[in-house]
């Protein structure tokens, strides 16, 4: 069966998240591998088509009417302005499907033009946007007393399920990074949900970047306590001084770096003064900052995956993580990390930087496990996850083409 000519629209790429990191990583190897591919993606300049060998690009920019929803993401209600565009770039390359990454103004066109194309559209789930519309009025619902505000919290993060459901339903195939989101989006919508994990570069992210030397931990020296991400309410990163408060307090040294930007910075740097806030690295400074660490510490509870915990074990990292979300499927108990809840991090970081064998062990452990990762592997299962829908397609034309 020939390979399916894809148009991929994913609502984040050049931003620094995870659906970013994956769109950026789909693009490459279906460049690496030839493969029929348009991206169609958001942007900060003049429209622009680009074209090398089977790989179309077409990036069109947000307008100054866009609304903010992070630092270096927006939502802007005024995109359609770009359908004419759309339209002739899918006319011309003439899609077998259309691929979605969530309810952002280019999936919104990427189900619109699945639906006007007579097209099969795959969708796969990033974001947990029913738990970040919880936590981000969370200002709102803690004013309303007691029970009623518990409540009301509840009644905003399931109705904002049951419309991404309403959404994801409009795909023939969805795509999930966890087996638990799988179960969630195929009982909600009715559709077949295939995992699609990450993959990571263990040669940009290794050991072998550490330039802190072997030295005990000291007041002077510290254990380095790492965090990347966003530095957002979701994130739970309020927990982060609450660790260092502990550890402080138990005669444990330790410092923590900070790789990110977000609306928390403030209260992060006022109660964690001694900690290293480096903001968004890339490259070979971010490499550097995993491997430097002693203990990755990620709080969230609201990642469906996780790919800096994953980045973090390829740096030979051992992590502690929430008992929700990605992240609890990605490392080993005991191996390579430790899945615990938000009152048992401090205890549990603690007992392993007592323990040095153990956590050399640990790094040890996190670094193999990471080999076995890699992002052909994710894409190729997507691949075969396309074929039923190929096939459909095929069928089609040959039904509506009988001579």
């Amino acid at each position: 069966m020939r390979l399916p000519r894809v148009a991929y629209f994913p609502d984040s790429f050049h931003e620094v998240n995870g659906v970013a990191h994956t769109s950026r990583n789909f693009v490459a190897y279906a460049k690496r591998h030839d493969l029929p591919f348009l991206c169609v993606r958001a942007g900060n300049r003049e429209p622009a088509l680009e074209e090398s060998g089977n790989l179309h690009t077409l990036e069109l920019p947000r307008s100054v009417a866009s609304v903010g929803m992070e630092k270096d993401l927006s939502f802007d209600p005024v995109f359609w302005r770009h359908a004419d565009l759309i339209e002739d770039e899918l006319r011309r390359f003439k899609p077998d499907l259309l691929h979605m990454t969530g309810p952002s103004e280019l999936g919104i066109f990427a189900a619109y033009f699945a639906w006007k194309l007579q097209l099969p559209l795959a969708a796969s789930w990033h974001t947990n946007v029913h738990e970040y519309a919880a936590r981000r009025l969370t200002w709102l619902t803690s004013l309303i007393p007691g029970a009623l505000g518990d409540a009301t919290g509840e009644a905003i993060e399931g109705g904002a399920l049951d419309l991404s459901m309403r959404f994801y339903s409009l795909a023939r195939v969805l795509f999930a990074p966890n087996t638990h989101l799988c179960e969630l989006l195929a009982q909600g919508t009715g559709r077949p949900c295939h995992l699609m994990q990450r993959g990571v570069d263990t040669t940009l992210f290794s050991p072998w970047h550490r330039t802190r030397n072997g030295e005990p931990a000291s007041a002077e020296n510290p254990f380095i306590l790492g965090f990347v991400g966003r530095l957002s309410i979701e994130k739970n990163v309020a927990l982060l001084p609450r660790i260092q408060q502990a550890l402080t307090e138990a005669g444990i040294p330790v410092r923590f770096l900070i790789v990110g930007h977000g609306a928390e910075e403030e209260l992060l740097r006022r109660e964690l003064p001694d900690a290293i806030f480096t903001g968004v690295l890339h490259g070979a400074e971010l490499s550097r900052a995993y491997a430097d660490m002693d203990l990755f510490v990620f709080p969230s509870h609201t990642d469906t995956f996780g790919n800096v915990v994953l980045e973090a074990l390829a740096s030979g990292v051992p992590c502690v993580v929430t008992p929700n979300g990605g992240p609890r499927f990605i490392v080993r108990e005991d191996e390579t990390g430790f899945v615990r809840n938000d009152d048992e991090f401090a205890g549990t970081v603690a007992s392993i930087l007592r323990q040095p064998e153990r956590l050399a062990a640990m790094r040890r452990n996190a670094r193999e496990q990471a080999l076995h990762y890699s992002w052909d592997a994710v894409f190729d299962r997507i691949y075969a996850a396309y074929r039923p829908l190929l096939c459909e397609t095929t069928s089609a034309g040959a039904s509506s083409n009988p001579g």
